[in-house]
């Protein structure tokens, strides 16, 4: 499982790549990759969680967005491993 925190760098206010992200989220979820994508509060960027992809292969789809192509964000990529979780999420321990 992995946690990409997306931040806001000095050239947050690049909108015209906002599209792009948001296409990039989309196929993420679509593809059944990210488990919950959400903002960092207050207003500071965004965080992807994502699960079924090794670490090389989801730090590859973050360098695709365009938000961290076109430095609008810095990605900090976090990999976890689950030990304890509740019924609901026991997916991710597989």
């Amino acid at each position: 499982m992995h946690v990409a925190l997306l931040r806001f760098s000095a050239n947050k206010s690049a909108a015209e790549h906002m599209e792009g992200h948001q296409n990039w989220i989309r196929r993420g979820v679509e593809e059944g990759v990210f488990l919950l994508v959400g903002s960092i509060q207050p207003g500071q960027g965004g965080a992807v969680l994502a699960a079924g992809l090794t670490l090389e292969d989801f730090r590859a789809r973050v360098a695709e967005d365009p938000f961290v192509v076109h430095d609008v964000v810095t990605a900090e990529i976090i990999e976890i491993t689950p030990n304890l979780t509740d019924p609901r999420l026991a997916f991710l321990k597989d």
